[in-house]
């Protein structure tokens, strides 16, 4: 499987997703500007030493993203702002999880494009959304679970 971040903005979130990726042999995709620096201290002590472990690709855009994967690739989008649960979504072995940055999730464009493929970790009204980290672990898990042996 495929975990697809959006302009990430925290080191330790991405640094714990690409540990995540390596552990369970999915690839991390990171689109657009970063908030911080992949050569920095930051992103290694999050990643531990699995970092040089990771299969990372790194693209400027969403467009050039889309141009790498191929206009069938099986993308899921998740967000706070959808109605159907990351339960009900139709995984494949080789989709592509994607998930907006912290401050302000999946631009809407990219949420009105794909709203068929839009999904939700369920929480209560306590709080906007969940960690990044743990929505894409969450999310990770499900999917794999579904194709375990």
């Amino acid at each position: 499987m495929n975990v697809v971040l959006l302009e990430p903005e925290i080191h330790f979130n991405t640094g714990n997703i690409g540990r995540t990726c390596v552990g369970t042999g999915s690839s991390l995709h990171l689109v657009g500007t970063l908030g911080f620096s992949l050569d920095s201290a930051q992103i290694r002590r999050s990643g531990l030493d699995y970092w040089p472990k990771l299969d990372l690709k790194l693209y400027s855009d969403w467009d050039s993203f889309l141009t790498a994967v191929g206009a069938d690739a099986p993308l899921l989008f998740f967000s706070a702002e959808a109605r159907t649960d990351f339960w009900d979504a139709p995984y494949e072995p080789s989709c592509y999880l994607v998930f907006g940055k912290e401050s302000t999730g999946l631009p809407e464009a990219l949420r009105a494009q794909y709203q068929d493929r839009l999904f939700r970790i369920p929480k209560n009204a306590d709080i906007r959304s969940y960690n990044l980290s743990s929505s894409a672990a969450i999310v990770l898990f499900e999917g794999l679970r579904r194709f375990r042996n």
